[in-house]
């Protein structure tokens, strides 16, 4: 598959390279190009809801071109598998934005089209755009873009998306590439409005499948980690597990302008599906221990703890189905916009696992399917939930704002925040009361089980901070917050969801400086933490990330360069662990992340429609320790080249 894929994608470049020529912009009798970045416009569904129909021309500038975080949908920094594309959680705290009943299996987020912040174009021209990054180590990004409108009133666009990697630890990891990663998505995307600009649709369908292969990370049984020179030589807990997740989503908006900006309609309508399957077909004996007076047996790993129906073979599947529908009232004028709604939502949940060993004595045999050698075992959920909520915004031109936003599950769950802002200072209040998710709720594997009756958790949290622009060459922000979590939900130390009785309660701050001299630019991010009351929520108590860089034309403009260096750094803390049977991040304290830096060093070009990079990631390797963990057991990439590109074409 991996072999393919690059055939598949060393093609479209051969063929884009035959002759640039025939990709030029479009000119003019006076060879001046008409057609580039300018006359392709994108806009947002919220935007146009919020009645800001100011479409804006496309991001083509060089900054973070060669930064791993900006080549996914969602740019935040995360700790995971230390490879790209792989299983993650977020290392900032994160208040949840959707209340209500969810699945909980969010691993995958970050490299998903996200449904809801889709930006859709407004073009002169058919636009292609085609990205493209490929490393040393086996690390490998694609997306090819095309959209074009139908009519000066109704656009279309289609995308699609690969990212790939290959196995750092285990057997067989050295030498010929072994794929760990295949992830694959798809989006399809349209804008109509009509001709008396009354009526607006937004539709697109987002699709994702993903498979992992999941080796558990380094086996540390009977020896420590710090004993491997190379930590490619070191053995791996699994040699034939998988995660495969699928995903689509289907959303439309429709915009119905009653009395102008004054008084709009709208309905928006989501489906969508997620399932999640661990599989492992072949389990060694070795993970097998005694077994049990009720016919379970005890594992040997803190993978499999136990195995509940099947000592050879896991196929652990979820999924999740939900269907929303939202209807509201919005409107804006020069002081003010408002929002009002009410979204009914009904969900189902599938589980399923394989039965080899006759445990499953407490499912109705009506739930039991026979197969050739195994059975069958499943549970089901079906959920209807309402929920109203609106949002208001006084505003005055850009020196003040004043906004606040509600929602409300009927006797349920609800979420509050509210915002002041005056110049570039504000202050933040919210309390978001959510039920737990499915899967803290619930799970049938054939290695765990529970069924919990949590609580709601409550998060209060109040922020502050100042956005200012400091004369012509320095811009800094400062945030600052203090969060108390009350019934917090997690994962322990055995992978399995408890609810704290005590608060978790922790502040924190960031500062992201640029400043500039001349053409030597210096940018800056430091956030800080202190969770010494927050003792099952991790996160480093420091995180920074500096760049340096040298920025300016060459060869009478034609050539626009950045060449310079970044480092990022954690600071040592008991990192979240990773349990691939759940896909779930959980609370540990065997293992410390240590503190290390990692330094990049990179040129940046912009050549008319091309921008491209060259990147030695990890160049400081070996200068402190031999290597460093993103997760536990789980160790970071090694020094690697990469190189990427992204060309874009207008016509």
């Amino acid at each position: 598959m991996r072999r393919k894929l690059s055939a598949f994608i060393l093609l479209v470049l051969s063929l884009l390279l035959v002759n640039t020529d025939a990709f030029a912009q479009i000119i003019d009798d006076t060879t001046k190009a008409i057609y580039g970045p300018k006359t392709v416009l994108k806009l947002y569904e919220q935007d146009v809801l919020e009645g800001r129909y100011t479409a804006v021309p496309i991001d083509t500038t060089l900054d973070n071109l060669h930064n791993e975080r900006y080549w996914y949908n969602d740019t935040a920094f995360y700790q995971h598998l230390g490879n790209i594309g792989t299983a993650s959680t977020p290392m900032l705290f994160r208040a949840p934005d959707k209340i209500g009943v969810r699945l909980g299996k969010t691993i995958f987020d970050r490299y998903a089209y996200d449904p809801h912040r889709i930006n859709y174009y407004d073009t002169r021209s058919p636009y292609t755009h085609l990205k493209y990054v490929q490393g040393g180590n086996g690390e490998q990004v694609f997306e090819v873009l095309h959209t074009r409108n139908i009519n000066p009133r109704w656009n279309f666009g289609l995308a699609y998306q690969i990212l790939s990697a290959d196995q750092q630890i285990g057997p067989g990891s050295q030498g010929r590439s072994k794929g760990m990663l295949d992830n694959q998505a798809v989006k399809a995307f349209t804008h109509y409005r009509s001709e008396n600009e009354k009526y607006d649709l937004f539709f697109n369908y987002t699709f994702m499948k993903v498979e992992q292969i999941e080796t558990g990370g380094i086996d540390t049984t009977g020896t420590s980690a710090v004993e491997f020179e190379r930590f490619e030589e070191a053995p791996v807990y699994l040699t034939q597990a998988s995660n495969e997740e699928s995903r689509n989503n289907l959303h439309l908006t429709q915009i119905y302008r009653l009395a102008k900006e004054n008084l709009k309609v709208y309905h928006t309508l989501d489906y969508y599906r997620q399932r999640n399957e661990f599989v492992d077909d072949a389990i060694p004996a070795t993970l097998v221990g005694e077994r049990q007076p009720n016919g379970t047996y005890l594992g040997t790993t803190y993978l499999y703890p136990t195995f509940r129906y099947s000592t050879g073979r896991t196929r652990d599947a979820t999924q999740y189905n939900e269907l929303e529908n939202t209807f509201g009232l919005t409107g804006n004028n020069k002081l003010s916009s408002y929002k009002a709604y009410l979204k009914i939502r009904n969900a189902g949940i599938t589980y399923s696992a394989i039965d080899s060993i006759g445990t499953a004595t407490t499912i109705p045999d009506s739930l039991l399917a026979t197969g050739n050698v195994f059975k069958t075992i499943s549970s089901s959920g079906d959920y209807n939930q309402v929920f109203i909520g609106g949002d208001i915004r006084l505003f005055y031109k850009e020196l003040a704002e004043l906004t606040g936003v509600a929602e409300y599950q009927l006797a349920g769950d609800y979420r509050v925040k509210g915002m002041a802002r005056l110049g570039g200072a504000y202050g933040t209040l919210e309390r978001v009361l959510y039920s737990p998710s499915r899967v803290q709720r619930f799970m049938l594997s054939n290695h765990f089980e529970w069924e919990k009756d949590f609580g709601n958790i409550v998060i209060d949290r109040i922020g502050a901070g100042l956005h200012q622009k400091i004369g012509k060459r320095q811009h800094v922000k400062l945030d600052g917050h203090f969060t108390n979590v009350k019934r917090w939900v997690y994962f322990n130390e055995q992978a399995v969801p408890v609810q704290a009785s005590g608060n978790q309660r922790f502040w924190g701050g960031s500062v992201a400086h640029k400043i500039n001299f001349g053409p030597l630019h210096f940018d800056n991010y430091v956030a800080y933490h202190n969770t010494d009351e927050a003792n099952n929520i991790r996160i480093p108590d420091w995180l920074v990330e500096s760049k340096l860089y040298l920025q300016g034309p060459l060869f009478r403009e034609a050539l626009f360069l950045q060449v310079g260096v970044q480092g990022t750094y954690a600071s040592e803390y008991y990192g979240y662990g990773y349990m691939p049977v759940t896909q779930q991040f959980f609370v540990q304290d065997a293992y410390t992340v240590q503190g290390y830096p990692v330094a990049d060093v990179f040129l940046n070009a912009d050549i008319k429609t091309v921008n491209v990079f060259l990147k030695m990631s990890h160049i400081n390797q070996g200068l402190s320790d031999p290597y460093y963990f993103q997760t536990p057991l789980y160790p970071g990439m090694r020094r690697s080249f990469v190189f990427g590109l992204t060309w874009r074409f207008f016509d």
